[in-house]
């Protein structure tokens, strides 16, 4: 009996010195596991990274998250001074570096409880590009324009950063996505009309050019607005209802801006190109607020006045007839926010029953002329479509004066197209246009005495007044006149 006692207490003796040699074992990991954590606990968003581009002479801020208190120093290596800074209450941190001209590239080195460095940056020039899918198009989706590209592709001084489809309720801060040289692979899958524009920014400025791109097809800009700006407007809040949701793009405001632009607003940028607008085309009459209402709030959470160049939407046949007129009308008055430029297409469609045009390479350049003269005050570039200034009328003509146009219009082709004249009967009849200068003079003999006149203002008008720089007359109305639509 002594003997089975004896053996029964040096097992529990044995068993309780594994137990305790494994407690021990378990808490030394432990201690490795939250050493670990803690020398490895500098982290940055997605957008700060390798191959990225910063923008030049500016005061750019680096930031990410760290431990609470942890030390940070940074250093770049283009002038190699050094910047302190510590992790907040919060686990954030951050720091505003000066960085110099346009070169590279450059490394950044990030030091805390670890060490990061960053390799492969270039100082340029740095544009978000955005909006539905116009904008989002690229050679994966059939543009044969960028599958002309890939051969002669590769540019080390374009940089492209792609920033996925996604949502959240609310503002997020690291963001998805990452920087990549333009390359035969990289292009076949990033915004046609971003690369073109940034293709033409880096041929004339001679500049590293560094292209966020953050589109997704069929969305509304109610999604890219923040939504405390809708849901604080009735105007905005009532239209946002009548948004019919669609099983491949949210529609809930603010929902887009939320994943996919608020991450990127500490990232220095030095202005937008937008291309939006077919998704709000039944509710047009409140496009203008909506659309400056989302302008002035991407310029505050950039704190700064971004130039934002847009894309007038191109001519096609929608199935609520002249909503598309109407929002084209929207875009136009929306030119008088400023800072703002708005690209005309009217001549770059070859299918009106083609939602997506495939010319691509004159929309962005078009896009690049803007910003070569209003950003960066490039002379001699022809930038600006002839748009209406005026009208007078005298007995049974109508005189148009052209905004824009100070060399002159032309037409092409024998007589102007999709020109018309009402009286007060408020009934359009086709009309014929003389042009002499800046100056369109329009009549019909089945309009005695004219009092409005319509050029182009129909769903798939493509019209034929150029400047001549060869720049199409953007489409336009001199009435105020309610506009009958089919839109159920």
């Amino acid at each position: 009996m002594y003997c089975q006692i004896l053996e029964s207490k040096m097992t529990r003796i044995k068993q309780n010195e594994i137990a305790l040699r494994m407690f021990k074992a378990l808490f030394v990991l432990m201690l490795i596991g939250a050493f670990n954590v803690s020398s490895a606990n500098v982290r940055l968003p997605n957008i700060i990274s390798s191959n990225m581009v910063l923008q030049r002479n500016s005061k750019v801020k680096i930031w990410g998250w760290s431990n609470p208190n942890e030390k940070i120093s940074l250093t770049a290596s283009w002038d190699n001074k050094t910047y302190r800074t510590e992790g907040t209450r919060d686990a954030g941190w951050e720091v505003l570096i000066e960085t110099p001209a346009a070169g590279g590239p450059y490394t950044i080195s990030i030091k805390g409880n670890n060490s990061i460095v960053l390799q492969d940056i270039l100082i340029g020039e740095v544009w978000v590009c955005s909006g539905q899918s116009n904008m989002e198009m690229s050679g994966n989706l059939g543009l044969k324009e960028i599958k002309s590209e890939l051969s002669s592709a590769y540019n080390q001084h374009i940089r492209f950063f792609h920033i996925p489809k996604s949502t959240a309720p609310h503002p997020q801060k690291k963001g998805e996505g990452e920087w990549a040289v333009c390359d035969s692979n990289s292009l076949k899958s990033f915004s046609a009309v971003a690369y073109f524009f940034g293709k033409n920014l880096n041929n004339k400025l001679d500049i590293p050019i560094g292209l966020v791109a953050a589109s997704w097809g069929g969305t509304t800009a109610e999604v890219w607005t923040p939504d405390s700006v809708v849901n604080s407007n009735e105007v905005l809040k009532t239209a946002a209802a009548k948004i019919i949701p669609s099983g491949m793009c949210p529609y809930l405001p603010g929902y887009a801006y939320n994943a996919m632009i608020a991450p990127i607003t500490n990232y220095a940028i030095a202005g937008t190109i937008w291309y939006q607008g077919e998704n709000n085309t039944l509710t047009a009459g409140t496009y203008r607020e909506l659309f400056t209402s989302m302008i002035d709030a991407w310029r505050a959470a950039w704190h700064k006045n971004l130039p934002f160049y847009y894309v007038q939407i191109a001519p096609y046949r929608y199935a609520a007839k002249n909503t598309g007129a109407l929002l084209r009308e929207a875009q136009q008055r929306s030119a008088d926010h400023p800072n703002t430029g708005m690209v005309v297409t009217t001549d770059l469609v070859s299918n009106v029953n083609d939602v997506h045009p495939q010319n691509k390479h004159d929309v962005g350049m078009r896009l690049a002329n803007w910003a070569l003269a209003e950003t960066y005050h490039q002379k001699g570039v022809a930038y600006k479509s002839p748009v209406f200034k005026n009208v007078s009328f005298k007995g049974d003509k109508a005189i148009v004066v052209m905004d824009n146009a100070e060399n002159g219009l032309m037409v092409k082709g024998n007589a102007v197209t999709e020109l018309f004249i009402a009286g007060d009967d408020q009934v359009f009849y086709p009309a014929q246009g003389d042009i002499k200068n800046n100056t369109l003079t329009v009549r019909s003999k089945e309009v005695k005495n004219p009092v409005a006149v319509r050029y182009g203002f129909t769903d798939t008008a493509t019209g034929n007044i150029f400047s001549k720089e060869n720049l199409p007359a953007a489409p336009f109305r001199t009435d105020s006149w309610p506009v009958k639509t089919n839109e159920k």
